[in-house]
């Protein structure tokens, strides 16, 4: 018996090397950029020196999220370090990405409604776990001392969650102005809006490629009756259950449509390798508990799935720096216990 315990134990650190070994494969030099709150969505700017990022913390007075512009190379080597806010401090933000300019910030704000953080959805007796669609989220722009120079959308409902093509000549974002969750794009300025999806289900989260030719998107679709059902009247509360989603292509005209992933669960916040054939995005699709995501790539037609990721419990929210040489994302790992999501930053190797 002893011998078939030592087996066992040899076998687990053998996988768990094994694991931690493809982590650093990948990723070297690991620096965490934020001790404490909700750190998330942490987007390089153009030039690769800032990141735009939005940030929940109780101890700087914050009960829901801002935008903040965060100094990378100071975030390294001060973990007293506040960046300044470049939101307005009212409502709730989301989204933000550096215009190419670098001296501007774009990001979804529901301050035009309230002052006040827009109310969470109520605890549900079967304790389903959804997101909520504000519908005074709209999409500004302001510079980085926080002065909003220009309001993109003012259509009715939501607007938010907008990134910009690596050539910077054009903003992806999702929106409800059709009755539903789907993507749109538009030029910098707001003009020229053009609809990319149309199929019932919640389409958003999208970026462009590397080449700026492609779009890559999570997005649920429910087909049986009951579903469809659930979907519009969450759809109808405001309300999305992020449960059941899938990793989508298409070119950033709409056409080409394609699903890359069909992993089951929650497969999210994707984004385009550097070499812009490959897919990063989070999943839970491999765990026992509904929290636990890892990063993972995957081939733009389906294949070759690794995992990226090995510590913690939440890892999402990968972006690569323009120059291709960094990854950022969001994880769990060095929180000491709390509920404290961080940034973090790694040299990359595909």
């Amino acid at each position: 018996m002893k011998m078939i315990v030592t087996a066992i134990l040899c076998a687990v650190s053998l996988c768990a090397s094994a694991q931690e070994a493809n982590e650093s494969k990948h990723l070297s030099n690991i620096r965490q950029l934020s001790y404490g709150g909700d750190n998330a969505e942490a987007y390089f700017s153009f030039d690769d020196r800032y990141l735009s990022v939005q940030v929940t913390n109780p101890a700087w007075g914050l009960q829901c999220d801002q935008i903040f512009d965060v100094e990378i190379a100071r975030a390294e080597r001060d973990t007293a370090y506040r960046p300044p806010m470049v939101s307005t401090g009212k409502g709730r933000t989301t989204c933000s990405f550096f215009l190419p300019d670098g001296r501007h910030i774009l990001y979804a704000s529901t301050h035009l409604g309230a002052d006040t953080c827009p109310p969470k959805p109520a605890p549900r007796a079967d304790h389903k776990y959804l997101w909520p669609i504000y519908s005074d989220f709209d999409i500004f722009v302001a510079d980085r001392w926080g002065k909003i120079t220009k309001q993109l959308t003012n259509t009715k409902g939501y607007d938010a969650e907008a990134t910009i093509s690596p050539d910077g000549k054009k903003i992806v974002f999702t929106s409800m102005r059709s009755g539903d969750l789907e993507i749109y794009t538009m030029n910098l300025d707001g003009s020229d809006v053009k609809q990319i999806t149309n199929e019932l289900g919640y389409d958003g989260g999208a970026f462009f490629s590397p080449d700026s030719k492609k779009l890559v998107f999570r997005a649920s679709r429910p087909k049986t009756p009951e579903d469809i059902k659930e979907y519009k009247d969450f759809l109808a509360q405001g309300l999305v259950a992020p449960t059941n989603m899938e990793i989508y292509t298409c070119n950033a005209d709409g056409s080409d449509l394609r699903q890359v992933t069909h992993l089951g669960k929650a497969n999210w916040a994707p984004y385009f390798t550097p070499s812009g054939n490959k897919i990063i995005f989070s999943s839970n699709h491999a765990s026992q508990r509904g929290y636990d995501f890892h990063l993972y790539t995957i081939n733009l037609d389906g294949s070759g799935l690794e995992k990226i990721t090995t510590e913690s419990y939440f890892n999402a929210f990968p972006m690569f720096s323009h120059d291709g040489k960094r990854l950022v994302w969001s994880s769990n790992r060095n929180n000491h216990g709390t509920h404290d999501t961080n940034l973090f930053i790694a040299d990359w190797k595909e």
